[in-house]
């Protein structure tokens, strides 16, 4: 039987859970990129509202979620906790596996969650534009989205492989009245100098936070907002897990193994912190494992240390999980998956050991995506199939052992806008690709000294 955790009446949570206090030993503070010393809330207000630095900084146990935000969350919150017993079938597993669907969100993702919380701190301190960066376009589109309904300006550079690759979700973007740009692009210091070494540059998630820190910290109206790797991104995806854990009680189930995607780390940490909180609390076992693109394999081959959050060195350093922050991706479909690090908490979490990592080819990606949306109709999101295959995985696990094992994975968007990238599935032209050992090497010669 689950532990009790109770919500509201309208099943949304009041606050937001922080695993930092419930951990044995703390993260190690992010570093000034000059001095090499701990970064106070000073060094970080060229760039984010003290609300959110606080959060940052933070190791109270809960955070209580504004009203406003909260009232916003209804657009969508709670969202589903659903049963895939026709995929089961087809697995012939004994394998209860269940999924929580962000696809629901007027974004398609999990991303609103924090897009709606940062904008409104935002605006709490003054603030009237905010910049960023997307892969996939999913959380550029959530930040335009949160910027319209709080009444700011969006500006959002938009790696240019998926700008190409993903257009209606730059059109989104634009419904929503934000502005985007390909990046690497000529309208930043950085960008051209990007573009003069290499003008077809297909751009990275380095390159893209490196042109909006850039024009954030040049005037006073406006600030800069991430969608994944800090510590207030994964604290306001937390409302996934605290809804879940409520629906996995009414479904009298307590997962064994709780799955995300791991690109930047939000999805994985939204749903997975309150089971680890859980674990570290009450004694439960449940195994959360992160699942990331053997293309971009930060936690499993990648290098716990202090580096950069973008490829121009604006960002404070974090210790993360690397691949160093001159690595720029191969063109994988799962585009919110290309960053060359993970979050410092997520990063901590595994070297603590209470979160693992697995990587998976984008072919086999695939083919558990469509396996799972010829059983439950949802097409996902490429970047959630990386949860869905290994999903599969321990479902096989259990088929061959008769364990009836309890699975619970975070679907954290709809693939709607990621046809091309099943078409190309289907008509067999993707290819598979591991980063090579040598290139992630010749990466970590760039590393900051610490």
């Amino acid at each position: 039987m689950a532990t009790k955790f109770l919500l509201p009446e309208d099943g949304i949570p009041t606050s937001w859970y922080n695993v930092a206090a419930d951990l044995p030993t703390p993260p190690p503070p992010p570093l000034h990129p000059g001095t090499l010393q701990p970064a106070g809330p000073d060094d970080l207000a060229p760039l984010f509202p003290m609300g959110l630095i606080m959060q940052e900084m933070s190791t109270e146990p809960t955070i209580e979620i504004p009203d406003e935000v909260r009232e916003i969350y209804r657009l969508w919150r709670p969202t589903p906790l659903l049963r895939a017993r026709r995929w089961e079938k087809a697995l012939g597993t004994p394998a209860k596996i269940f999924y929580k669907y962000e696809g629901i969100s007027p974004a398609g993702s999990h991303k609103p969650n924090t897009a709606v919380a940062q904008a409104w701190y935002n605006k709490e301190e003054g603030v009237t534009k905010l910049t960023t960066e997307t892969g996939a376009g999913q959380w550029g589109s959530a930040l335009a989205l949160a910027c319209q309904l709080m009444g700011m300006e969006c500006l959002v550079y938009m790696v240019k492989v998926s700008y190409y690759q993903k257009p209606y979700r730059r059109s989104m973007i634009r419904v929503w009245g934000g502005e985007v740009i390909p990046s690497p692009s000529d309208t930043t210091e950085c960008g051209r100098a990007i573009l003069a070494k290499d003008p077809d540059s297909p751009g990275s998630l380095g390159i893209a936070i490196s042109e909006a820190v850039e024009v954030a910290v040049k005037r006073d109206d406006t600030h800069y907002s991430l969608g994944s790797v800090l510590n207030h991104v994964t604290l306001h995806q937390t409302v996934i897990g605290q809804e879940a854990l409520a629906q996995m009680e009414m479904a009298d189930a307590y997962p064994d193994f709780v799955v995300g995607c791991v690109g930047g780390g939000s999805n994985f940490a939204g749903i997975a912190f309150p089971f680890v909180g859980e674990n570290l609390k009450k004694g439960k076992k449940t195994r959360c494992i992160g699942v990331e693109p053997a293309a971009c394999p930060s936690m499993t081959k990648g290098l716990y240390a202090f580096d950069y959050g973008d490829t121009a060195k604006f960002t404070p350093l974090l210790k993360m999980d690397t691949l160093g922050h001159d690595f720029v991706p191969p063109g994988i479909h799962a585009g919110g998956l290309r960053y060359h690090g993970m979050a410092p908490m997520v990063s901590h979490l595994h070297q603590l050991g209470l979160v693992e990592a697995r990587s998976v080819m984008q072919t086999e990606v695939f083919d558990a995506g469509i396996s799972f949306s010829r059983s439950e109709g949802i097409v996902p999101a490429p970047e959630s199939n990386h949860a869905i295959a290994v999903v599969r995985q321990l479902a096989e696990d259990c088929r061959q052992s008769g364990e009836a094992k309890t699975i619970l994975f975070n679907l954290s968007g709809h693939g709607h806008f990621d046809m091309a990238a099943y078409d190309n599935y289907l008509d067999g032209k993707l290819e598979d690709y591991a980063y090579p050992e040598e290139k992630i090497k010749e990466a970590m010669k760039n590393l900051p000294k610490v």
